[in-house]
């Protein structure tokens, strides 16, 4: 079970004593087998703030492939846990770039740093006293000063800003909900509060469009390959009804949406085949993606692309050969082309691909692909291997 912060020990973690008790703690060695003697000699470094000095160097430590300057940041385990990558905060930040702004569940500042940054004027607030003290200090090292009070996010307290909203998705026991209705705040009645408002509210990956008929944009998030997050947006802020926006840890981003054409073909297997990223899959523009790059597909109601000429900077399959899915005939292959290091991919099928995998027995020193989906009635099987497409000159945007 996690520690629960007081706001005493906010105020002592943010103190200059704090830092000290921080920076000496964490030279222990912070492991499971060291747990006791890691509470002994945080109590004698820290006294009755000890606990929260180790709770606190665990969470950074979760931490830093998460937040920017993570090391610095005050958290609990379940706000980090709902916190914004803040890749994903940049970019949602920019979208609202010279508006004022109101993050009404700010929490301990995930989104309200990158909002501050970007907004002409922003506000946060929320509920807890902890964690809006936790935010406080989260957006002085980061050297931001947004307004902050502490005001439930179903009850107005500015006027003419953007709203932004990350109601929370957990149960008491930590489960995720991902009912529309059991959110904290629910969604119908965050939209009901603000009403006529400019508003942005994240969510997950998965939410129904129908849960939030206010909705004029829905934007599927991921990074770094790995879907984050939903938002949406209401009708003033809004851009396409649809959009996926794929960012990388680097800064470079690209986007697909609703607007642009989707008229492809399907068709047999080109020389590659391309599993889009999850937030364009989500967000249901696999064939907006495919005629950017002019791909097409193997059959319209699977989410694979195939063509001659990959989009850049992704990862594609090289196809090597294909025919009718069988184990027989991809034991044989794995053993013609000498792979050790078999990765399965599947899509409208029911295969296991870890039983697959076993079954197949792959024993050599090379690596490959295997595609697995259906064209039609039937089950195909693609042997490729994955190749990095290079980077075009230019950063898509």
């Amino acid at each position: 079970m996690s520690y629960t912060f007081a706001p005493a020990d906010v105020a002592f973690l943010g103190s200059d004593r704090g830092a000290q008790a921080l920076a000496e703690c964490a030279q222990l060695p912070l492991r499971a087998d060291t747990r006791i003697a890691d509470v002994d000699a945080a109590r004698r470094i820290a006294g009755e703030y000890g606990p929260a000095v180790l709770e606190t160097l665990l969470l950074r430590d979760r931490a830093a492939a998460k937040l920017h300057c993570a090391s610095q940041w005050l958290c609990t385990d379940e706000a980090l846990q709902q916190a914004s990558a803040s890749r994903v905060a940049v970019h949602r930040a920019g979208r609202l770039a010279g508006r004022d702004v109101h993050d009404v569940t700010c929490s301990i500042g995930g989104d309200l740093v990158e909002l501050a940054r970007a907004a002409n004027r922003c506000v946060g607030s929320d509920t807890h006293p902890v964690r809006l003290a936790m935010a406080a200090h989260n957006c002085s090292v980061h050297e931001v000063s947004p307004g902050l009070l502490r005001a439930d996010a179903l009850r107005p307290t500015t006027r003419d800003t953007v709203v932004v909203a990350d109601p929370a998705r957990r149960d008491g026991a930590g489960r995720r909900n991902n009912r529309p209705d059991a959110f904290v705040p629910p969604l119908d009645e965050l939209a009901a509060a603000y009403r006529g408002r400019d508003l942005v509210v994240k969510t997950a990956p998965g939410i129904d469009p129908a849960a939030a008929p206010w909705a004029a944009e829905l934007e599927l998030i991921s990074l770094d390959g790995q879907a984050r997050e939903a938002c949406l947006y209401s009708a003033g802020v809004a851009g396409a009804s649809r959009r996926a926006s794929v960012l990388r840890s680097d800064g470079s981003y690209w986007t697909v949406t609703g607007d642009e054409p989707d008229d492809i073909d399907v068709g047999v297997a080109g020389e590659w085949i391309v599993d889009p990223d999850p937030a364009v899959v989500r967000a249901g523009l696999v064939r907006q993606y495919g005629a950017r790059h002019a791909m097409w597909q193997l059959d319209e109601r699977i989410a694979y692309l195939t063509g001659n000429d990959p989009p850049p900077g992704i990862r594609a399959f090289r196809v090597l050969e294909f025919g009718p899915y069988s184990e027989k005939s991809l034991r044989a292959a794995v053993r013609r082309h000498e792979a050790g290091s078999v990765e399965i991919l599947t899509r409208g099928v029911n295969v296991d691909p870890t039983t697959l995998r076993r079954r197949i027995g792959p024993r050599g020193r090379g690596a490959l692909s295997i595609v697995i989906t259906r064209i039609g009635r039937k089950s195909v099987a693609f042997v490729c291997r994955a190749e990095i497409v290079p980077e075009a000159d230019t950063v898509s945007t």
